[in-house]
């Protein structure tokens, strides 16, 4: 069995990636996945927390679906939000989005 600091130490790299390609990029879509690797991390920790405290109860699945759940709402809200401000800017740079205004 892997050990669980090793899974722990690969969601932290797997959310700082995201974290920094969030906070780095200009581009709204690549914004968008950086968010979903920080849940994809948080979801790894979900399941390795489950696998090695909790194995014979099923509330870790439950989370996870969850998690699941709203990472997909999260990107078809963020797509959908995107298109409409390209279609409004002809762009997808997140510093030209400074204004609530069409």
């Amino acid at each position: 069995m892997i050990p669980l600091s090793w899974i722990l130490i690969f969601s932290l790299a797997l959310f700082f990636i995201g974290l920094f390609g969030t906070m780095a990029r200009k581009n709204t879509v690549n914004i968008l996945m950086g968010i979903e690797l920080m849940l994809n991390a948080v979801n790894i920790n979900l399941v390795t927390f489950w696998r090695y405290f909790h194995f014979a109860r099923v509330d870790g699945l439950v989370f996870i679906a969850i998690v699941f759940g709203v990472a997909a709402a999260e990107t078809a809200i963020g797509l959908a939000l995107i298109i409409s401000a390209y279609r409004n800017k002809r762009t997808v740079a997140a510093g030209d989005f400074d204004s609530l205004k069409g």
